[in-house]
């Protein structure tokens, strides 16, 4: 059992002893959201990635880091946009190689797999695991909703013993297509059944919460990095720093919310 496996089940003893655990039915009278929808990186922390650049490459560790991640993106929509899509984790593959290139860095092979497959066991933030023991305690139901292909996906929730508390995990490797598309969006409302406006959306990124919220869905934007709003309009319905109120947020009772903070 790993360590986040047992801070999961031991939020989770805690909240049955603090009578948080309620009927979905009763929730339904007090929560203002049916569901939660999660992008992958309000729960997965890819800090360790850039440490391990640094590892491999001392002093060009967060050159390659910044490079790789900006990579990522820009392939991801290119490819999407060119109606020549790659799923997330071989755009990850031809974005590291291509930002090694551009650093003119040496990457072997062992390097390589190294950096690529540290993207499949991404530590948890920790106030993750409290706040997503709150939200599943009240019957609340939980869902992924990420840009990260079917493999990051299953690799990062098995490593993180997540799969019992998510009802859901949507990549948009689905539809082909990447979140800002709609249609990224819209995986939500099929597989929950729920109307959007009873979904809420938990982003990592701006441009993220920017899309979410233009698609319809009530936003909260996980802002760990202090980044500014986007200014095209559509702003998340609220900017916070980590989720320690993210129960408070949904409209759980005091209680549950303060569970989730002390944790």
């Amino acid at each position: 059992m790993t360590l986040d496996r047992r801070r999961l089940l031991g939020s989770a003893a805690a909240a049955a002893a603090a009578g948080l655990i309620s009927t979905p039915a009763a929730v339904g009278t007090a929560a203002r959201f049916d569901a939660v929808a999660f992008d992958g990186f309000p729960i997965f922390d890819p800090r360790s990635v850039a440490a391990l650049c640094e590892v491999l490459f001392p002093g060009r560790g967060e050159a390659l880091s910044e490079a790789w991640r900006t990579r990522q993106f820009e392939y991801a929509w290119l490819s999407s946009l060119a109606g020549r899509y790659r799923d997330f984790w071989e755009v990850t593959g031809l974005s590291l190689d291509v930002a090694a290139s551009t650093l003119k860095l040496h990457m072997t092979i062992e390097q390589r797999e190294r950096l690529m497959t540290a993207y499949l066991s991404l530590p948890l933030w920790p106030d993750a695991a409290p706040a997503l023991t709150a939200l599943k305690a009240a019957g609340i139901r939980l869902a992924f909703l990420s840009n990260l292909s079917p493999l990051m996906l299953a690799e990062n929730i098995a490593a993180a013993n997540l799969g019992w508390i998510f009802d859901h995990v949507l990549s948009t490797d689905a539809v082909k297509s990447y979140k800002p598309d709609p249609k990224a969006y819209q995986l939500g409302i099929d597989a929950l059944g729920a109307r959007r406006e009873r979904i809420l959306f938990v982003a990592s990124a701006g441009w993220d919460a920017y899309g979410a919220k233009a698609f319809g869905y009530p936003t909260l934007w996980v802002n760990r990095s202090g980044q500014p709003s986007e200014t095209l309009g559509a702003p998340a319905d609220a900017i916070v720093a980590n989720m320690n109120g993210l129960a408070g947020f949904v409209g759980l009772p005091d209680n549950a919310s303060s569970a989730s903070r002390s944790k």
